[in-house]
């Protein structure tokens, strides 16, 4: 089926060029920071995880969101998620491929990541995180593309697939369970010693992958003739206004456990990303306008969701602005204010703010075009089976 993906209008291969020149500088920043070294970021001692982690953890979730298709299709039969349930699975292997190439960035030098398997540790979250991020991806390839060769030739999947489809929920749902493990096992990091944080992850998943899932598929419609049913949009769109909205209640939560107890670990932090933080007559707020931005989309985009006339639109421009606002926010609460926010203050009760460089930005940006680019080949290839089962 891989022919496929070599067929295309001159839009598809324009696409694809743009996504690989973003690829190739991100290439050559990479060569760069492996020739001088983690130095050449702006992380530092008191900064050691940066951008590369934080677009990791917003990844993770954004893969664990195909399980909100996957469930109700395999274990609920629900029939209106037939044709848009490879699509959850496929982009929780571009988002697995892309978590894992941040990882590798992150480490400096790629060879330190088989330190992991040579000198596993059970009792470290890191080993239980590549095995779960390894086992979902392979358990998404194998069956993304068994049930697809299936469909193409007209016969139902072979039985023995539904044993590593239905293994794939529980490892969705691990995946992003043992990343929030990650932080919450850190007793020397207050803002993410909560109980809370894996639920936190959970719901933000369940909100941000199906509304990526949903933007995609009416983009999909337009350029690729490629219908993934009313129904199915508005199933997703009720998944995401109710995951969202719980995202949000486990945010007011830590709001409240800062403040009300008056704890200054956990309420400097939330003080930091949303306000602003005064030390030494000094006041330091560098993502305050990322956390107010989460606010204000978040709202927008909830609310394009939910009031009837945007929601029932029938050329579903207002569901596709809401959809991309709910996942543009949750990746500024996630991926950039829960990890970034987490080290202010440091443990010696000092404010050390991170800056990326531009060599950073330019590599985060090549790894999510890689991303986008393995997605649109793997889009090319599905749609083009379901067009020709169709004809």
């Amino acid at each position: 089926m891989f022919e496929k993906a070599l067929k295309g209008n001159s839009y598809y291969w324009m696409w694809l060029a743009f996504l690989g020149v973003l690829m190739s500088i991100a290439a050559m920043c990479y060569v760069r920071q492996f020739n001088y070294g983690l130095g050449l970021t702006g992380m530092s001692r008191d900064v050691s995880w940066g951008l590369y982690i934080s677009q990791f953890t917003f990844l993770v979730g954004v893969a664990a969101g195909g399980v909100m298709l996957v469930l109700p299709y395999y274990i609920h039969d629900y029939k209106a998620f037939g044709k848009i349930t490879i699509l959850g699975e496929f982009l929780a292997i571009a988002a697995l491929l892309m978590c894992l190439t941040f990882i590798v960035a992150d480490l400096g030098q790629p060879l330190r990541m088989l330190n992991v398997i040579f000198h596993a540790q059970p009792g470290s979250m890191l080993f239980y995180d590549m095995i779960v991020l390894n086992g979902y991806l392979f358990l998404n390839i194998l069956c993304g593309w068994v049930i697809l060769t299936s469909e193409r030739k007209g016969i139902h999947p072979p039985k023995w697939i539904y044993f590593f489809v239905y293994l794939s929920i529980p490892f969705a749902v691990s995946i992003h369970t043992v990343t929030a493990m990650l932080y919450c096992g850190l007793p020397g990091r207050h803002f993410w010693l909560s109980a809370i944080v894996a639920p936190r992850f959970l719901a933000s998943a369940f909100a941000a992958g199906p509304a990526l899932i949903v933007v995609v598929a009416l983009i999909l419609r337009r350029v690729a003739n490629f219908d993934a049913g009313r129904e199915a949009i508005n199933k997703m769109v009720t998944i995401i206004i109710y995951a969202a909205l719980i995202n949000v209640f486990f945010v007011v939560l830590e709001f409240f456990v800062g403040f009300y107890s008056n704890i200054p670990g956990h309420k400097h932090t939330l003080q930091y990303l949303f306000f602003g933080l005064e030390h030494h007559g000094h006041i330091y707020n560098n993502l305050v306008p990322f956390m107010k931005a989460f606010v204000v989309l978040f709202l927008a985009g909830i609310t394009l969701l939910s009031l009837p006339y945007t929601r029932n639109n029938k050329n579903d421009l207002w569901i596709g602005l809401g959809c991309a606002l709910i996942f543009i926010s949750f990746w500024l609460d996630k991926g950039v204010g829960f990890v970034l926010g987490g080290f202010v203050p440091t443990p010696l009760e000092e404010i050390v703010e991170y800056y990326p460089n531009i060599n950073e930005v330019f590599i985060t940006v090549g790894i999510w075009a890689m991303g986008a680019f393995i997605l649109t080949v793997l889009y090319k290839i599905a749609i083009s089976v379901e067009h020709e089962i169709e004809a």
